[in-house]
């Protein structure tokens, strides 16, 4: 899937964000916080085709049940699309 915007993750003090860098930073007000899912969801991005691929890397990685981790990863991406991030 394409990032359309300059975005760094960072972990600070054990939680984990993305940065605007670039022109990004005047599109954007501050950071964005992740969960640790989001963040595992976030590496995955720039390899994976689809989002049936990415809940399959989640339910290989986590404990939980594919209904579960279906609605999660739709509801990541959706807000990620709605951000015009991806």
């Amino acid at each position: 899937m394409e990032i359309k915007k300059e975005l760094m993750k960072r972990t600070i003090a054990g939680d984990t964000f993305l940065v605007p860098v670039g022109k990004t930073v005047y599109d954007n007000n501050g950071m964005f916080f992740l969960t640790e899912v989001g963040a595992f969801i976030w590496e995955l991005l720039p390899d994976a085709l689809t989002e049936e691929e990415i809940v399959a890397a989640v339910l290989s990685e986590y404990d939980v049940d594919e209904a579960t981790a279906t609605a999660d990863v739709a509801a990541f991406l959706k807000k990620l699309t709605d951000m015009e991030i991806i």
